[in-house]
């Protein structure tokens, strides 16, 4: 007896298990054959463009988006008004060294997001220092009144290339703050990109009020070797200007569609990504990829007529760049209304060929997304393990304890060639990559829609 209901359960998981990969295969299909998220990035990139939370371009943004979910009839399209932080980057940045014999060399620099600016053209004696730690243990003396340079770079030998980003992304996070308290007059930094080329890559950075504000910016990593080279042959001065200003918090809003689900409506699957992104660029990867990615993934599942037990909801967030307001106060807001979310899912790491994806959960979490491996045999996504799930979906820990966050995980080997650089452009994400990507997240969201209890 206890064999034949062994067998009837493995009988069971056969046909769940046939049905679902021929109707994952039918997702790919969609995807590859008559997907819409190239246009849709390229549309996003292109007639849009930058999307800085605050600026008239995020604000088109939101539109755009609110007009594109409705022409896909979803079941439900709304915007959530949220406040955002409203910093600008003013004039184009300019900059250059000088060495002790006269020579000029013209550097390319980006302002740190929430920077302030320089008032002006300013001028110092630079020093440098290959970390923050290193800086950290200088003498006041040593640092008064000049310029910082950190001159960290990412660690080429890290395969996850994401382990090289976070051991140095307290250069820029950080480093204004430990600067000023030396009483440095500015701070700059080596990019956070492993690529040796002359775009520099902005990003955020914070202030605490008990320390004096400095400005704060990025060189290019090619430009950080020339100035590091020029330093180990004597005194090199910097010279930059910056028109960075802050202004008070913006209304924006968190962008959100749904299709309602069938037997169980009150239990909410969120899945999305980040709709602002830096100004230097387009926001391709960072994060346009992103939301195109779970945009698509919940055309298809309406295109393929598929009616969920849950309720499946894409949510564009505004403002994980420089505040996370879109993700903080969705999630606050989402128990405020007595709202009930079992998963959620983020897509933040490019636009890139899918590798699988992890979870930030508990050990039976893993264990449950391990079970998803099998469906995925013939996707080459391999990667279904403990991980990250992503900045915008964070928050919902903290009102949800015990949610499962899902983060896809594309290749990440070129991610840090664009990360909030200029060349961030839509010419940058190769279509076919794309298009796999959203299929590998519609594809799981249908999954995760089925095996979730």
């Amino acid at each position: 007896m206890k064999y034949f209901v062994s067998l009837l359960v493995l009988s069971l998981f056969v046909r769940i298990s046939a049905q679902d990969s021929i109707m994952i295969r039918a997702i790919y299909d969609e995807a590859l054959l008559r997907g819409e998220s190239y246009e849709n990035l390229r549309q996003l990139c292109k007639d849009v463009g930058p999307r800085l939370s605050g600026s008239t371009g995020a604000q088109m943004a939101v539109e755009w988006s609110e007009a594109k979910m409705k022409s896909y009839g979803f079941d439900r399209v709304y915007l959530q008004e949220i406040k955002v932080p409203h910093w600008e980057r003013g004039t184009k940045e300019s900059a250059w060294f000088r060495t002790v014999d006269g020579q000029l060399t013209k550097v390319h620099i980006l302002a740190l997001g929430g920077s302030i600016g320089t008032n002006g053209m300013m001028e110092a004696e630079v020093i440098e220092f290959k970390n923050l730690e290193e800086l950290k243990k200088a003498k006041a003396s040593k640092i008064k009144g000049k310029i910082v340079f950190l001159n960290q770079a990412m660690d080429a030998a890290q395969i996850q290339t994401f382990k090289a980003y976070g051991a140095c992304y307290a250069i820029r996070g950080n480093g204004a703050v430990e600067a000023g308290k030396l009483g440095a007059k500015a701070v700059i930094i080596r990019s956070l990109g492993l690529p040796q080329d002359i775009h520099p890559h902005t990003g955020s950075m914070h202030y605490e009020d008990s320390v004096a504000r400095i400005p704060a910016g990025a060189l290019s990593t090619q430009d950080a070797n020339d100035l590091s080279a020029a330093l180990a042959k004597g005194k090199v001065n910097f010279v930059f200007e910056m028109d960075c200003r802050v202004y008070p918090d913006a209304t924006s809003y968190n962008v959100i569609a749904e299709i309602r689900g069938t037997e169980k409506p009150e239990e909410i699957i969120v899945f999305g990504g980040h709709l602002d992104s830096w100004d230097a660029g387009e926001g391709a990867h960072d994060d346009g990829a992103g939301v195109i990615h779970c945009l698509e993934a919940l055309r298809i599942l309406k295109a393929m007529n598929y009616k969920p037990k849950h309720t499946l909801r894409v949510v564009f967030f505004m403002n994980e760049e420089n505040g996370n307001m879109g993700g903080k106060s969705y999630a606050t807001l989402a128990k405020a209304a007595g709202e009930k979310h079992i998963a959620a899912l983020e897509s933040d790491r490019g636009g890139f060929v899918p590798r699988g994806f992890g979870v930030d959960g508990s050990d039976a979490q893993v264990a449950f997304l391990q079970t998803f491996a099998p469906l995925y045999k013939n996707y080459d996504l391999h990667v279904f393990e403990k991980g990250y799930g992503g900045v915008d979906i964070g928050p919902l820990k903290e009102q949800y304890p015990g949610i499962p966050l899902f983060g896809f995980v594309p290749d990440s080997q070129r991610y840090f060639d664009y990360h909030h650089a200029p060349s961030d452009v839509f010419e940058s994400v190769n279509r076919r990559e794309l298009e796999l990507g959203a299929a590998a997240i519609s594809s799981f969201i249908y999954a995760l829609d089925l095996k979730l209890k």
